[in-house]
């Protein structure tokens, strides 16, 4: 129906924004009465996608589910009704060890009330830094499919989830800090630390070794100093905006923090420093980062006159989590 050429219906029009895109059935030969769905891959234009998947609801039954089936739903996650979503597994690149660390639905269903938001957070830690900008960019996306449930009357989603990703490797940014340069694993052209001031920010990046370090710790201080001098100066270019507000407004803040950790016996261990600066910079400041947030799972979508309110309480509940892990 969504999809159907002759679809014009604004809700369903606005729903396909939320949904994989489709492409039609599909049956493979050696079982021709097998019908797929041919969906969108979702991850298909991430470098390293982290994902997760997350049941939405209230109830993960629909209305003419069996006692037995009602039963079977509700002992699989008790908290269900009360916190409106489930955490069924997740995969999340970790640059520190250039590998992936997966979490089953074992993980989701061991989540209570009091540790859902850490076990979410988990999701948006790359092993050096909470990934703030993409929890940001989450918050957001849920925020709109939020804003279509709202406005809606006519479909009700069980067992249906919301399956976020994000990129994790950083989009490769160019930043000047002066005197510092830290090199991608692949190795550096000789003398490429001596002569320019660019700094490659991405998250498959590291000191090279002890010397070259030395001269990095030594330049830390006047290095976060002038960065944010550059900063300022680029964005005084422009008309005086709101985000060129918030860009001054960071020095009282960001860049005192950044001072401190320039003062502290870094012990070689400069990337780990730095990447919490620029993990925690306000997203205004980014590049807006890759992210996804789409409802997949939709087999039990059944006609209605009234709101999903449960899917409604689960999107909010949702939202809160994520803005108070954002928050603290």
């Amino acid at each position: 129906q969504v999809y159907d050429s002759n679809c014009c219906d604004s809700v369903l029009l606005e729903l396909r924004e939320y949904l994989p895109k489709y492409f039609g059935v599909w049956s493979p030969p050696t079982a021709p009465n097998d019908t797929y769905l041919k969906l969108e891959d979702v991850t298909r234009k991430f470098n390293k996608p982290c994902i997760m998947d997350v049941k939405i609801g209230q109830k993960s039954y629909d209305p003419y589910a069996s006692a037995e089936k009602i039963q079977q739903q509700v002992s699989k996650y008790p908290l269900m009704e009360e916190i409106g979503f489930l955490v069924l597994g997740m995969r999340v690149y970790h640059v520190s060890s250039d590998s992936y660390e997966t979490q089953n639905q074992h993980y989701g269903r061991s989540l209570t009330k009091e540790t859902v938001k850490e076990g979410i957070s988990k999701f948006f830690h790359n092993g050096y830094c909470l990934r703030k900008d993409a929890i940001a960019a989450s918050i957001r996306k849920v925020e709109k499919i939020l804003e279509w449930f709202e406005g809606q009357e006519q479909l009700n989603f069980y067992a249906s989830s919301l399956l976020f990703v994000y990129e994790g490797s950083c989009q490769a940014t160019t930043v000047r800090l002066s005197d510092v340069t830290l090199a991608e694993k692949r190795g550096v052209p000789k003398g490429l630390l001596s002569g320019g001031d660019i700094l490659e920010y991405n998250n498959n990046i590291h000191v090279i070794n002890a010397t070259e370090n030395g001269k990095i710790e030594a330049s830390v201080s006047k290095g976060l100093s002038r960065f944010y001098a550059l900063h300022k100066k680029a964005y005084s270019k422009r008309p005086h905006s709101q985000l060129s507000l918030k860009v001054e407004a960071l020095e009282q803040d960001v860049w005192k923090s950044s001072t401190c950790i320039a003062q502290e016996h870094l012990n070689g261990n400069v990337l780990p420093q730095l990447e919490k600066v620029f993990c925690h910079m306000p997203a205004e400041l980014k590049e807006t980062p890759a992210v996804e947030v789409r409802m997949i799972d939709f087999a039990h979508v059944f006609p209605s006159n009234t709101k999903d309110e449960g899917y409604i309480y689960g999107l909010k509940n949702l939202i809160t989590v994520l803005q108070n892990i954002l928050d603290n």
